[in-house]
């Protein structure tokens, strides 16, 4: 379980008499790998979530700092990836008081593509509080349009595909970007990249965009990053608008072509 795309035969039809190759072909198709993906920290396992099998150490990493399983990267250390036909094992060591309290508020959770909240045993457990991010830079416009447009340029795994998601944090120096069969994951992996960043990427220096619908958990796991600003192409959720609200974070959704519709926080945008 090492690559994130594979080959699979296809049969290609085609209905119009006129096109070429009318009728039925063979079509050799890449599509993305999603496989279980479990998170064990100090020996117990705390979810499995099913997720594209590349940037492990950025996922690892940014799932424990988005769900609140550690405070600060030096209190995570990744002991082991595993392997195995079927998914991998991301091993964690986390310091005795962080995983006293994880045991607290534990959760048998097999998340799916499509869902980051799978399994919770209560909806107290769903709806952690939110904290509050700094005011953060201001960007125009103009900025969020470009890192739009690079976005796009920076999906190998979509291109191929053409079914993958993917979260981009756009700074001075660039857009770093991370791809995922899910959109959660994506943003998980985005967040441990920036960590992992030679420097570290400052979370109050950029802004997030995203290659999906703006929902709740997207929202709250960029304020626990320090995310002050996060761009969705698709529509938001109403839970997404009122966490983003609460928590002080910027939420522009509906960015396409030269538009796009803020809901929350405004002053983080500029018109030029």
């Amino acid at each position: 379980m090492n690559e994130p795309l594979q080959s699979v035969q296809a049969l290609r039809l085609h209905a119009d008499d006129r096109a070429p190759h009318a009728g039925r072909a063979p079509h050799l198709d890449h599509v993305i790998v999603e496989a279980p993906v479990a998170l064990l920290y100090n020996g117990e396992s705390f979810a499995v979530m099913m997720a594209t099998p590349e940037s492990l150490e950025d996922f690892a990493l940014g799932f424990a700092l988005s769900e609140g399983i550690v405070a600060e990267p030096a209190e995570f250390r990744l002991v082991d990836v595993v392997r195995h036909d079927t998914g991998v094992a991301l091993h964690a060591a986390i310091p005795q008081a962080r995983f006293d309290v994880l045991q607290e508020r534990r959760r048998g959770m097999e998340g799916r593509s499509g869902c980051g909240l799978c399994g919770v045993e209560s909806l107290q457990a769903a709806l952690r509080p939110v904290p509050r991010v700094a005011t953060g830079a201001t960007v125009e416009i103009a900025a969020i349009r470009a890192a739009l447009v690079e976005l796009a340029r920076q999906q190998p795994l979509n291109a191929l595909s053409g079914g993958v998601h993917a979260a981009g944090f756009a700074h001075a120096g660039g857009l770093l970007v991370r791809e995922d069969v899910g959109r959660h994951n994506a943003l998980d992996k985005l967040i441990g990249a920036m960590v992992r960043h030679a420097p570290p990427l400052a979370a109050d220096a950029g802004f997030l965009v995203i290659t999906s619908r703006a929902s709740y958990e997207i929202v709250h796991k960029a304020a626990t990053a320090g995310i002050g600003l996060v761009v969705a192409i698709s529509a938001p959720t109403d839970l997404a608008i009122r966490t983003a609200d609460d928590a002080g974070v910027t939420l522009a959704a509906f960015a396409r072509g030269d538009s796009l519709n803020v809901y929350t926080h405004p002053r983080r945008i500029a018109e030029r």
